[in-house]
């Protein structure tokens, strides 16, 4: 296919995305009996920031653009990809990037959500037959030219030592923060709570850690976090508040809860689902080091980084970890 039927083709894409297709309906259902983390909001939310930021043609068009590659790749690499599954459609920039720079994929998909992928493949060969040629699953991956993998930092210890001799993008665990100055109105507060709580939290976009100033007043933050406190009626995310709010009871630890999610002072940039971390600062340049050099960080959000509820609609130059996934795979494409 050339360059620009594999646009247009994930423009159509997008349309189904955010349709009313009884396929795509069954998929989400499918998708949420075998993930209970995967609720009909928040798959429908990926899917629509993910048609809104990913599958526009001008965005498609401006993105690609940036790089060098031909309208038809001559001599396509196969490139092996092992997807999470901690949020919706986790691992569709890569499959994205891939397809659109002209290459083969083998996919692993997580266990966690197989179903949504598999579906959108299942269309786009509906779309186009020759894009079946472009796309395959596989529960092993071998012979690949290269890999792209995501995973825990464990098992990105397992993905160094099997592709390690291959070219290779391995992304480990990240999670995102955010800076209070003080002075955020409500509607700055009521956005953060979308970087919080969206995905029950489990996203590496997610804010898990609040750097906030020295005697913050956090009244006004829990008050506008409750617009999420609904979260706390699901059994999934209600088992973990309980079990951490106990915890946090046996331990005799000070924290502080509007019901849904539990504020405790920690240094940690990961926080357990239902619990966000905070530390105090006294000066911005104070965290300027630490947010620099912690290649733990995904995201940081506040008045002078990403804006307050945005975390969690990256767009399509916001690449995982920081790596230009596309300046990957044209180098690769450069390989003989």
């Amino acid at each position: 296919m050339q360059l620009q039927q594999r646009i247009n083709l994930l423009v159509e894409l997008g349309k189904y995305l955010v349709s009313e297709n009884d396929s795509w309906k069954i998929a989400k259902q499918k998708a949420f009996a075998e993930n209970g983390w995967f609720t009909d909001e928040f798959i429908n939310l990926a899917a629509s920031n993910i048609a809104a930021e990913f599958l526009e043609k001008n965005k498609l068009e401006a993105w690609i653009g940036n790089y060098e590659f031909p309208q038809e790749n001559p001599h396509p690499k196969n490139i092996g990809l092992i997807m999470a599954g901690n949020i919706p459609l986790v691992g569709f920039h890569d499959f994205l990037s891939i397809f659109i720079s002209g290459n083969k994929q083998t996919i692993k998909p997580s266990s966690k959500d197989n179903i949504l992928i598999k579906n959108l493949v299942q269309q786009l060969k509906i779309l186009e037959p020759a894009s079946h040629d472009y796309i395959s699953f596989a529960e092993m991956l071998k012979g690949c030219d290269g890999y792209i993998a995501t995973g825990s930092n464990n098992s990105a210890r397992y993905f160094e030592y099997y592709f390690g001799k291959y070219p290779n993008l391995i992304r480990r665990n990240r999670t995102s923060v955010a800076i209070l100055e003080g002075n955020e109105s409500t509607t700055d507060l009521e956005k953060l709570a979308d970087d919080v709580y969206v995905y029950f939290g489990l996203g590496c976009r997610n804010v898990t850690k609040l750097f906030v100033p020295v005697q913050y007043d956090f009244i006004s933050l829990l008050n506008a976090f409750s617009k999420y406190n609904y979260l706390g009626d699901y059994h999934k995310y209600k088992n973990n508040y309980d079990y951490q709010l106990a915890l946090q009871i046996l331990n005799k630890k000070y924290y502080m809860t509007n019901g849904s999610v539990i504020l405790t002072e920690d240094s940690s940039s990961f926080s357990p689902i239902s619990v966000l971390h905070y530390e105090y600062y006294n000066s911005a340049s104070d965290l300027s080091s630490f947010l620099h050099d912690n290649e733990d960080i995904q995201c940081v959000v506040g008045k002078t980084n990403i804006p307050f509820g945005q975390s969690q609609k990256p767009r399509l130059a916001d690449y995982a970890d920081g790596t230009d996934t596309l300046q990957f795979l044209q180098k690769l494409g450069e390989t003989v």
